[in-house]
């Protein structure tokens, strides 16, 4: 999953992207609305996490700006701002929910997983293609059954992969998806990730393959 974090705190933003990264979330972080507008425009996202108090424009109008143009990303606000009316008004700009500063970071991974969960969000129980099955809140993967093991980032590319099976994966989306936008990519990092990925298959005996489109991506069938 790929999260967009718009916050100006420096040491928050850092202990969130770090937390979230233990429950297999890669964030992306931006400091201002307009920045944060320009990627979540420009970027494909799972869900967005936005303080209200940015420094150029306050967050209910980057709330506003991404809903008027039609984006229906799920976005989970940060507030000091512990009003009624502040949240209300917040929810009716399109706001999916508030969580109040200071938060466990529990609490805010699970806040995210229940608004990915939702119909038509991205994240499903479970996804199954030939004998491979991922369980996306645990991020376990079985082989007719049995538990295999499988690195952190095999394991990124291949739920990005089961989630687009039979659909062309560009090589742009694994850079993005599985380094982020701050991730250094050499410019054979992701070849040699799909290959190793390859072989994990092989040896786990899943029924499943991964082809190679030159120039253009990755696909994976049955």
């Amino acid at each position: 999953m790929r999260i967009l974090l718009v916050e100006d705190h420096s040491r928050l933003a850092q202990s969130i992207i770090e937390g979230l990264a233990a429950f297999g979330l890669h964030v992306d972080l931006f400091a201002t609305a307009g920045d944060g507008l320009a990627a979540a425009k420009s970027m494909s996202y799972d869900a967005v996490i936005l303080d209200l108090g940015l420094p150029d424009r306050d967050g209910l109008e980057v709330i506003h700006e991404l809903r008027a143009e039609g984006k229906r990303i799920p976005i989970l606000v940060l507030t000091a701002r512990d009003g009624i009316d502040d949240r209300v008004e917040g929810l009716d700009r399109g706001a999916d929910d508030y969580l109040l500063k200071p938060f466990a970071m529990k609490e805010l991974a699970a806040r995210l997983r229940a608004l990915l969960r939702r119909p038509g969000g991205p994240l499903g129980a479970t996804i199954d293609i030939g004998n491979i099955s991922l369980d996306t809140t645990t991020r376990q993967i079985k082989v007719e059954g049995r538990v295999v093991a499988i690195s952190g980032r095999e394991l990124d590319a291949l739920e990005l992969l089961m989630r687009r099976a039979d659909q062309v994966v560009p090589k742009r989306l694994f850079e993005d998806s599985v380094y982020g936008l701050n991730g250094e990519v050499a410019p054979n990092t992701i070849e040699a990730l799909v290959s190793r990925l390859r072989r994990r298959l092989e040896m786990i005996e899943a029924r499943v393959s991964i082809h190679t489109l030159r120039g253009i991506g990755y696909l994976l069938t049955e």
